[in-house]
């Protein structure tokens, strides 16, 4: 005998997202598999399941044995016109009155130049523009319903669905109510809960009454060949919700914006590269005459030996494409660039706002909308007179939730210490290996060994060994760091219990940027501020902690931001690079591995909730990851851009390509996530500000302590007898008596190379500015020192406040909403209220129309047609 849901299987539409009957659209699916001891699990299934029903929903089960793994039952859910009316109207969601009828004057100067970037109109506007107001059940005849079937859109109906799911109780106690299918997920009673997708992503589906949108994304959007083309925002925002919407609106946003930042920074990259004959300190360390008569003091102890300056001549070089005037331009550039890329995301998010009908969402509306694990955990109650819609629709709640007290606040405040100080022991370990290794690389390389390797070896030292060596161990502990800090953070969230889902991501962005700003900046902070800063002279050197035989690393005389950008490219580029790597191909693979066996079924046993079911899940964080990403990389471009003037560059590659892969990921890889609203990024517009804010200052000090340039023209315009830099190698460099070392710091027998002659040779030379052997200041600071740290200061001081000026001016000139959108909000609300104000009179005036025909009266008005043309009429 033939069960019936096999016969309907096989009759059913591969994609086909509606119940057996084909009328009744599948709003959410939820997944189990039966369990040999899942008696508890059964009786949770069944109440909970009851209780839904209960609240009005409709389900229906697909057996296991019609699944594609003969294990898995599917319970699809379908939420009929009476629960979406009624949720509608507690969550406000708004919805259309009249088509928007007011003229928009968008005439852009040689509009036919970007025919190329642009896509179809259906993909960029998939709905007409609507006057929206928020729902209310009682005035069903003021709003544009022609079908209630497709009134609602799937994402608006899957967001309500998931509201009644994270709230509908599976297990009533005197003590407690368990609710939630975020519970039943966590104790394993279902699998898994997604709604559909309404398509498959490769072809439209073959289903008249399913939109095929998924499809629409991947053709126009989630094709890597399609980088070059707009993103189709207004149909992302109606397949996946606003929030995911407004993500993608500010990711491309940055990209476009990169765009300025990169040219300008590869015109200052060009500028270093073609001014190398003007580099004259260059030249004199590099020619035999002056940087070859040099001798260097050791850069360690016994296993550094004597060098002379022109072995440095490569660095040199390479440090002055990114150590030169072009640099403080694009430090004050950048600081004038990252405010108007704020300030200019603010006017686009507005228009957003405007757009999607995200002027009057507020956040204190989400403060109704608890998360059911901070009513699950409160165990007191404050009566209210206001009642209940539910048992489980807290909205209009009988009682206000109050916290029990617990130690989470100081939880909070205390836990985040230790893994702060489990990061900087990390780097203070980078740090000891550096000085290890590098008298080890000194000793190793003293002969050259490495000019053998075929064409770079010449370029190799042991500083470019020690600092590429680190920066790669730095990276590796780097990822394996942020794995953990991701769950304490989580953890910590958890315990303060938050009371809505905004107030919980926002508590958690602080505390997981926090993490990954310690975890990914101090390295770069180490070498930007501290390495060569803290290291004595010869005779008397600083050792790490002052007691171990570590002697502190010394910058080369080509200085320390050749070493800074070596360290910000390995770690920028590595991050970029396995992150793109991981989100593309992690995915991919498990759902390959996931859907094996499916793939070898007939087409028509694999079902639309079976194809979803393989795919990965979204989580509720999933789009705080890849918010995270770009502000992590956008500090990169911002705190240490004076370092390294490509960084915009690589980022902008980068975010073409992440742009692509995170709209293929979501279009083809991830289940359809529930679909939520949110007017902006939340906190990271804090965040950024922040960065900003600290760009500034932190650029300010690596241009003045960090690079060469303050020393340079301080020597130009104070010591030089022609304003001209010759002779600036051989006075930035201190003399130091070779009797003056101890034993200690004397190189050991066969460290210092062959032409090193100790009867001959009584002097070397190290960088900082001392008297010499034998004057009565004998190693003291010259007061070219004290010049040279006052110009250092004043260019801070000049140059934070010039930036600053200039960005609060900015930000001053440039209004957050641009005055097109205020005047066209001001209007739609007035037209609202000018079609409420009829829309009630119409109706006074039909109810007086009925009682007169009641009474046998004449009718008054509108004798002879339906009230919804009447009221049709009046709008």
């Amino acid at each position: 005998m033939t069960k019936p849901w096999s016969v309907d299987k096989h009759q059913q539409s591969k994609d086909s997202v509606f119940f057996r009957d084909g009328k009744r659209r599948i709003d959410f699916v939820l997944s189990y598999v039966d369990d040999r001891d899942g008696e508890r699990k059964q009786e949770r299934r069944r109440e909970y399941e009851a209780n839904l029903q209960k609240a009005g929903l409709e389900l229906e089960t697909e057996d296991k044995l019609v699944s594609d793994d003969r294990k898995t039952y599917f319970v699809k859910i379908h939420a009929p016109w009476e629960v979406l009316a009624t949720y509608a109207d507690v969550l406000k969601i708004k919805v259309p009155f009249k088509e928007n009828d007011i003229p928009v004057h968008q005439d852009i100067p040689m509009d036919w130049l970007f025919t190329p970037f642009r896509l179809p109109d259906h993909i960029m506007n998939p709905e007409p523009d609507y006057f929206t107001s928020p729902f209310n059940k009682g005035k069903i005849d003021f709003f544009l319903i022609d079908d209630k079937e497709t009134f609602f859109p799937p994402s608006v109906r899957n967001r309500i669905v998931y509201y009644i799911l994270a709230r509908c109780p599976y297990h009533k106690t005197d003590r407690e109510d368990k609710k939630g299918i975020k519970r039943l997920l966590n104790n394993g009673t279902y699998g898994s809960a997604f709604p559909l997708h309404d398509s498959r992503y490769w072809k439209p589906s073959r289903d008249s009454n399913s939109e095929s949108e998924r499809f629409n994304l991947y053709k126009h959007w989630a094709q890597f060949f399609s980088f070059f083309k707009e993103q189709p925002l207004n149909l992302i925002r109606k397949y996946y919700g606003e929030k995911i919407g407004i993500y993608f609106a500010w990711l491309g946003f940055y990209t476009e914006m990169l765009f300025f930042a990169a040219v300008v920074g590869l015109i200052c990259f060009l500028y270093g590269l073609f001014t190398f004959d003007d580099n004259v300190w260059s030249k004199e360390i590099c020619s035999e005459e002056i940087g070859g008569n040099i001798i260097m003091c050791p850069l360690c102890d016994k296993k550094c030996g004597y060098w002379k300056l022109n072995s440095t001549c490569n660095s040199s070089w390479q440090s002055h494409m990114f150590d030169n005037v072009g640099t403080v331009f694009f430090a004050i550039f950048m600081g004038i660039w990252v405010t108007l890329f704020l300030e200019f995301w603010k006017r686009r998010q507005a228009r957003l706002e405007y757009e999607w009908d995200l002027v009057d969402f507020e956040e204190e509306q989400q403060q109704l909308q608890l998360r059911p694990e901070y009513e699950t955990k409160c165990t007191s109650r404050r009566l209210n007179h206001s009642c209940a819609l539910s048992s489980f629709l807290p909205l209009s709640p009988v009682s206000s939730l109050l916290v029990p007290p617990s130690v989470s606040c100081l939880l909070s405040t205390t836990a985040p210490v230790p893994q702060i100080s489990l990061i900087i022991a990390c780097i203070i370990g980078v740090i000891a290996y550096r000085l290890a290794v590098y008298a080890a690389f000194a000793s190793i390389m003293k002969d050259s060994p490495t000019n053998n390797i075929h064409m770079v070896g010449s370029l190799i030292t042991p500083q470019l060994a020690t600092s590429v060596t680190a920066s790669c161990i730095n990276f590796v502990i780097i990822m394996i760091l942020n794995l953990m800090y991701e769950r304490v953070a989580i953890w910590i969230t958890d315990m303060e219990i938050p009371k809505t889902h905004l107030e919980y991501e926002n508590k958690l962005t602080v505390k997981m940027f926090l993490f990954q700003f310690v975890n990914y900046y101090s390295s770069c902070f180490y070498v930007a501020f501290f390495k060569g800063k803290f290291v004595g002279h010869p005779g008397d050197y600083i050792y790490m902690f002052g007691w171990s035989k570590l002697r502190n690393e010394e910058c080369d005389p080509g200085g320390c931001l050749i070493e800074l950008t070596t360290q910000l490219v390995i770690v920028m580029s590595g991050k970029q690079v396995w992150g793109n790597v991981q989100e593309a191909l992690v995915p991919w693979v498990m759902n390959r591995w996931g859907s094996r066996k499916a793939r070898s079924h007939p087409e028509s046993r694999y079902s639309r909730w079976e194809q979803d079911h393989d795919l990965q899940n979204f989580g509720h964080l999933g789009l705080f990851y890849e918010y995270l990403e770009m502000v992590i990389q956008f500090g990169f471009i911002t705190l240490f851009v004076a370092s390294f003037p490509l960084a915009p560059l690589l980022a902008l590659l980068n975010n073409i390509i992440e742009v692509r892969v995170d709209a293929w990921k979501f279009t083809t890889q991830f289940r359809r996530p529930v679909a939520s609203k949110a007017h902006s990024i939340g906190a990271w517009q804090e965040i950024l500000n922040g960065v900003a804010v600290l760009s500034v200052v932190t650029n300010a000090f690596i241009v003045a302590f960090t690079s060469d340039m303050i020393p340079r023209l301080v020597y130009m315009y104070a010591y030089s007898n022609d304003l001209s830099m010759k002779g600036y190698i051989n006075n930035s460099l201190s003399v130091f008596n070779i009797s003056g070392f101890s034993e200690d710091n004397r190189p050991d027998d066969g460290e210092s190379p062959g032409w090193f002659n100790s009867s001959v040779i009584t002097t070397c030379r190290y960088r900082d500015y001392r008297y010499p052997s034998g004057h009565e200041k004998e190693y003291s600071h010259t007061m070219q020192f004290w010049h040279i740290l006052a110009a250092k200061l004043a260019f801070i001081i000049i140059m934070e406040h010039v930036a600053f000026m200039v960005k609060f001016f900015v930000a001053w000139m440039i209004p957050d909403v641009p005055s097109e959108v205020k005047a066209r909000i001001k209007r739609e609300r007035y037209l609202i209220q000018e079609y409420l104000h009829n829309y009630e009179v119409e109706k006074l005036k039909i109810q007086l129309s009925q009682r007169s025909d009641d009474c046998c009266c004449t009718p008054m008005i509108y004798p002879d047609i339906s009230r919804h043309v009447v009221l049709s009429e009046c709008l």
